[in-house]
This record gives C-alpha cells, structure tokens and sequence, in this order.
C-alpha cells in the first residue's frame, strides 16, 4: 500500500510528494549513514520483492510517477514481478485491498497475500522473512486465518492502536481485542501489561478467504471490485519496464462507488478468526518530525548556528538560527510550482503537526497540503 499523504511529516510530505517517497539516510552508530539515501517506498519495495513472486503496488493515480521513479531502480527481472495499480480517488485502506484481492482472483487462483505498508523501517530483512513465514504458515489453521503483525511497546505510545492478546499457541495469539489510540496514563497502562502490542497495519490471508470475510463483513466494499473483468491487453501501459493498469473502465466505477473505510474497521476488528504474529523484526514507523530527526539526522540542509542547541532543520534553502533551543524548522521554498510553506514547532510537541494540518484543511487552504 503505498497511498496516503503522510500528514504528520507536513510540509516536507504532501498530496504531491507522500512520506513514502521522502529520501531518508538512516543514522548508525551515531553518525549518518555514507550510503545512498533511499525513499522508505524504495525500501518497502526490495523488501516484498524478497518474501513473494509479484508484487502489487496500489498508489494513488498522481503519485504513480514517484512509483516509477524508484521501482526502474530494479533489475530487469525484479520489474516484471511488480504490477501499478492507480487508484483513480482515495478511499482509506479496505477499498485498495479489496482491490488487490479481487484482482489477484482474476487469474482463478487461491493466493496467499501479504499486504505491506510503504512508510516504515523494517529490519533486519532475514528476521523480517522469517516472521512472514510463520503467518503465511498462521493463516492455514483450521479455517483458515487473517493474521495481523503485532509489535511489541517500547515505550507508552499515544500515536498507535493496540492490539490485546489472549492465550497464545506456538507463534501465535489470539487477539481479546483492538484498541483505539490510548491517552498517556492508558498507554502506559498497555505498555506494562506485556498482552498489548502496536498493531503494525501490516496483514496475512489467503484471498479467497477474505474475500469471504469482506462480502460478510463489508459487502458495500467489496462488491463493487467483484465486478472488475479481466483486463485487455489495452488496458496497461509499460513505463521503465514496469507494468501499470490504469485504463480499466470498471477500476475506476468501483473506486467510485465503494465507501471510504479502513481495512481495520471494516474487517480486522470484525472477523472473528483473527491472529496475531508477534514480530521479531524491528519496526520503527517514523510518525513525527522529532522521529525522523532521530533516525535521519542531518538533511544537507545549510545552517548558520549561533547559541542554538538540539535544533533539527529540513530546509530547501538556508536557515539562520540563534539563541533558540529543541526546535524543529521545516521549510519548503516553492520550488517545482508547489506553494512555499514553513513549520516552526517545539521537539514534544510534533504530534500537533496533524492538528495544524486539519486548521488547514478546515480554513480553505488546501493547495498547501
């Protein structure tokens, strides 16, 4: 799943330019990374590239050429097993995998899937392989399953839903219930309970199977991607060796008429045959802008420093500061047509980037997003 507009990472993520597709050095041992800086898409690509035989990339129609951009990066082999597919509008997560699922039955074939996400750092891959082994194994219990990867809490977390387990068997627990985004004093409460795990937004099944569970569930969803016919030939381009389907007449009906749900609320709360994989791997979802400080440290942006501590700019020109302390400066120039805009906030306090963003929403100024 590589849609979405990264609103916590505003103004350097935007409707143009998602967090997916934010270049990134990751800091090690302390110092930033000589290597190439890569986009977390990029990274989310190789690593599905490593666990299965294709590769489905549901994006936003307007962002299939950042898409494009990092996936010619491949071999010539490894871009023949991706497959665009442009999401004509935004309808959350449930209606891009109710589409991946029925189309991935277009070819008459019961497949296991894994559905990723596009904005995190996952590591290191061979832990990461493994674990989706075992819930590819999970999903064909009796029944059969949907399996959903549980992080373990390093610390109370207020920006992510939990899941609560129940008795466990092997590599697996059963899930007691999933909860909203908790207040402080009710993470911490999670955190030391050691039954509560971030839930990682990241799935197993078998396609069939939920299939089942959404004409169950969430029949308004899915009924609309049951109708999709095969494609003609006609019906995809090739860009850079990458297949892409966009001209399907029936894609764009049922994006139209589905309704605009997650996957969560629409499924994974509901289904009663729901497990969870506890993940061994690490698992950083860079959801603010002290975040991404941390793991990306210093951005190339130019700096003048006088007095100024434990300051982190993200800057497209030069930034002059003094005498301030623990303030994070993101600014974007105009460049390439897209409006000019600045974000001045208090490291502790980025979690409020999503409430500015909604003020901007709310007051008519959507060309700054």
């Amino acid at each position: 799943m590589a849609g979405g507009s990264g609103t916590r990472l505003w103004p350097a993520s935007s409707s143009r330019l998602p967090k997916q597709f934010l270049p990134i050095t990751e800091i090690q041992n302390g110092e930033n990374s000589s290597a190439k800086k890569i986009s977390f898409f990029s990274m989310a690509l190789e690593r599905s590239l490593a666990l299965g035989e294709r590769v489905i990339v549901i994006t936003g129609e307007q962002h299939i050429p950042h898409v494009i951009a990092d996936a010619a990066k491949l071999s010539a082999a490894e871009r023949k097993r991706v497959l665009v597919i442009g999401e004509p509008v935004a309808k959350n997560t449930a209606p891009a995998i109710a589409c991946a699922a029925a189309y991935s039955l277009l070819s008459g074939k019961n497949r296991k899937m894994l559905v990723l996400t596009s904005d995190h750092i996952i590591k290191p891959l061979d832990v990461f392989k493994t674990d989706a082994s075992i819930a590819t194994s999970g999903i064909e219990l009796p029944g059969n399953r949907l399996a959903v990867f549980g992080i373990p809490p390093t610390h109370p977390e207020t920006g992510y839903g939990y899941i609560e387990t129940a008795n466990s068997k092997e590599n697996f627990y059963n899930v007691a219930a999933f909860h909203e985004k908790p207040d402080l004093k009710t993470a911490k409460k999670y955190t030391s309970s050691k039954r509560f795990y971030w839930n990682s937004g990241m799935f197993a099944f078998n396609v069939d199977f939920i299939k089942e569970q959404f004409l169950s569930l969430a029949p308004d969803v899915y009924k609309h991607f049951e109708k999709l016919r095969q494609p003609a030939p006609e019906d995809y381009t090739i860009s850079r060796g990458i297949k892409i389907l966009m001209g399907l007449k029936d894609l764009k009906t049922a994006y139209n008429k589905t309704k605009s749900i997650s996957f969560d609320y629409a499924i994974v709360e509901k289904c009663s045959k729901t497990i969870m994989i506890r993940a061994n791997f690490e698992w950083i979802d860079i959801g603010n802008w002290e975040e991404y400080s941390k793991i990306c440290g210093n951005t190339g942006s130019v700096v003048f420093n006088e007095a100024a501590e434990t300051c982190f700019v993200d800057s497209d020109i030069p930034v002059a500061l003094a005498g301030v302390k623990d303030l994070i400066v993101v600014i974007r120039s105009g460049k390439n047509g897209a409006p000019a805009v600045a974000l001045i906030t208090k490291k502790g306090e980025t979690q409020k980037v999503r409430d500015i963003v909604n003020q901007i929403k709310n007051t008519g100024n959507k060309e700054l997003l």
